[in-house]
């Protein structure tokens, strides 16, 4: 392990920050429960596209209790746009536990705030430092970032054994300083200086020490061993109406999308995506036994539109029928009101597509 200057490194921070470099609503909060909801909200987020849900949800729930009282489907509707949604799904129950196993009030100490559905290793460490000033590092992507090019450490920091050494690192880097403080300039300074394309070295404080800086392989830092693997999805929507109402499923779980609504759905495997007549769907053993082709009048295809998660892409196609008759709808199923349409938490893929003005002269 090289000799690291971690006293160095820790006072160039603190000289540096300055919390108006960065302006955000969360920063200077004591409130526990603010500061975790900006935290789960910033999870996988930018900042940036953060802002507006964290003002949004402050607003209609202000408090832990208003929260937990609220509907999943309220949630998630608030959420919806942001992604990841089991984040949403985590920030009911943790708030629902607040109020079950800890009287109301939210943990205070690491054990207990870990305890929380959705809080991890770095939004523990988070809310433990912000809120109550306890002194526990935080290890997120600008914190990987500066760690490893101040200290050319080539470990990945996706493995078991780099997360530790890293974590090591974190604890050093701290020192004695004021945890709040410190955690708030690392991250700023991630995100401002040591950024991970064209980091601003010739004005980084820390330059003359940078082992990577030194070495010229900044650039090449931090190291991850994995790389993803995406696979592409192809999904048949199928745009249901009657009179003024539209058939909507919600989906369950065990896939993406856990409890969001979404229109009845077709997934083909790739090959029958590209070879497969649409027109020709009823006939193939990819249609739902429950929907009656018969009863159905085509009206319009849509051009295909993409979503890309972070392990598939979603490549979607949309085709709008009319219906006629009676049917037996499938749990989870139901007819739904052209204007209560947006009281329901979709897929982006599929807001977007709603979100189309054009789309309800085609339908009504």
């Amino acid at each position: 392990m090289p000799n690291l200057n971690w006293t160095f490194f820790r006072q160039a921070l603190l000289d540096w920050y300055e919390p108006e470099r960065r302006p955000m609503p969360w920063k200077g909060l004591r409130d526990p429960y603010l500061i975790w909801l900006s935290e789960i909200i910033l999870q996988q987020t930018r900042v940036e596209q953060g802002w507006p849900y964290f003002e949004r949800f402050r607003a209609a729930y202000p408090t832990v209790a208003d929260l937990a009282a609220a509907e999943e489907d309220e949630v998630l509707r608030l959420w919806q746009g942001l992604g990841y949604y089991s984040r949403g799904r985590n920030l009911l129950k943790a708030a629902r536990m607040v109020m079950s196993d800890f009287a109301g009030v939210f943990p205070a100490t690491l054990n207990e705030i870990r305890q929380l559905p959705g809080v991890g290793p770095y939004t523990g460490a988070a809310i433990a430092s912000f809120a109550y000033d306890l002194a526990v590092a935080v290890v997120d992507g600008n914190v990987y970032r500066v760690l490893s090019r101040y200290a050319n450490e080539p470990s990945p920091i996706d493995t078991t054994t780099g997360k530790k050494l890293f974590a090591h690192y974190a604890e050093s880097a701290l020192g004695t300083a004021q945890a709040a403080q410190y955690n708030q300039a690392i991250m700023d300074f991630g995100a401002l200086i040591c950024t991970p394309k064209k980091p601003r070295c010739p004005s980084c404080p820390l330059q003359t020490k940078c082992a990577a800086f030194q070495h010229g392989t900044t650039s090449e830092l931090p190291v991850k061993s994995k790389k993803i693997k995406r696979r592409e999805r192809f999904f048949y929507f199928l745009l249901l109406s009657r009179e003024d109402e539209i058939l909507l499923q919600r989906r369950g779980e065990g896939d993406i999308w856990t409890g969001l609504y979404q229109l009845p759905l077709i997934e083909l495997p790739q090959e029958a995506s590209t070879q497969l007549n649409i027109s020709d769907l009823p006939l193939t053993d990819y249609w739902p036994e429950w929907l009656p082709a018969a009863q159905l009048e085509w009206r319009k295809n849509y051009p295909p539109r993409s979503q890309q998660l972070t392990h598939q892409k979603i490549i979607g196609q949309f085709s709008a029928f009319s219906f006629k008759g009676k049917i037996e709808l499938p749990e989870g199923t139901q007819w739904v009101n052209q204007q209560k349409i947006e009281n329901h938490a979709f897929p982006k893929l599929i807001d977007d597509f709603f979100r189309e003005k054009a789309l309800y002269l085609d339908l009504f």
